[in-house]
């Protein structure tokens, strides 16, 4: 993966499950704007990166240091353990067991209307 930060910063969004609307609307641009940033078709400056990271509720250093290696590629091809160094910031690790806890409660509530729409149709 790229060491890009403008790659890391669609990444946080979307393990953030934020939409670029979203995005967008806080940084008081157009959603195309921000997409062309993302797309790198579009200059970041500092200042900006500071207001994505604060959108974050990161450092913005934190956000160009972003490792997604650790987050992405975290297993061992030797012997397949997992080892996951722990650069990330404890508010980024809780984002991210949020997001996963509300993934979760959604494949939890659509499995139950499809078996809600199943034993309808029995």
């Amino acid at each position: 993966m790229s060491k890009n930060p403008v790659l890391k910063i669609r990444q946080l969004r979307e393990l953030k499950g934020f939409s670029q609307e979203y995005m967008a609307q806080k940084l008081a641009m157009s959603q195309r704007s921000f997409s062309k940033l993302e797309r790198q078709q579009t200059r970041i400056d500092w200042s900006r990166i500071a207001e994505i990271a604060a959108i974050f509720e990161m450092n913005p250093i934190d956000l160009i240091a972003f490792d997604d290696d650790l987050v992405f590629n975290a297993s061992s091809p030797n012997n397949g353990t997992v080892s996951v160094y722990s650069r990330l910031s404890d508010k980024l690790i809780e984002q991210y067991e949020k997001h996963i806890k509300s993934l979760e409660d959604e494949i939890r509530f659509l499995r139950g209307q499809l078996n809600h729409s199943v034993r309808k149709t029995e």
